[in-house]
């Protein structure tokens, strides 16, 4: 059986690599992970399934190690990058900041409070921009640059991906 952080590696590997799915299977333990489709910018969840039951069971779209006896599928068709999610794409001079987890995005502490930016906010690198809700817990996000804030892709309250894209950052 395979690790959460196998798993999460795998995945990871799969979306990096732009591979369209993996399956490995050892010792009654199956895993298929679906990558990215021609029309898709994320990869699609992995699937674990018991080999003797063939029931899917959901698994967390994070990646793990790669064992020896697994060797990814080769791509038929290239894909596009998950920051290429955007219909514009990212303004000239911009950073993008992806999603560092699965979860649901918050722009502000609570339902109450003021969102942590807006557009056009001054950013500082290490300051708090949202918060990513995960298995019940409260992740902060933090600026990796500094700049200002040119678009905020999620919705408040939207679930994202790993790898999804959060913030384009002005840094010229």
């Amino acid at each position: 059986m395979l690790t959460f952080e196998q798993i999460k590696e795998l995945i990871e590997l799969v979306a990096q690599n732009r591979l369209q799915g993996m399956e490995l299977e050892r010792a009654g333990f199956r895993l298929k992970i679906d990558g990215q489709q021609a029309q898709q910018a994320s990869p699609a969840p992995a699937q674990i399934l018991p080999a003797e039951s063939g029931a899917p069971f959901a698994a967390p779209p994070a990646a793990a190690l790669l064992a020896p006896s697994a060797a990814p599928l080769p791509a038929s068709a290239p894909t596009a990058p998950a920051a290429a999610a955007t219909p514009a794409g990212p303004p000239a001079g911009s950073h993008v900041l992806t999603s560092p987890i699965v979860g649901t995005f918050y722009r502000a502490s609570s339902p109450d409070a003021d969102p942590f930016v807006e557009i056009g906010s001054r950013v500082k690198k290490g300051q708090v921009l949202c918060i990513i809700e995960a298995m019940k817990l409260m992740n902060e996000i933090e600026s990796d640059v500094d700049g200002v804030i040119a678009e905020i892709y999620p919705q408040n309250a939207q679930a994202v991906e790993f790898g999804e894209p959060l913030f384009a950052i002005r840094t010229a």
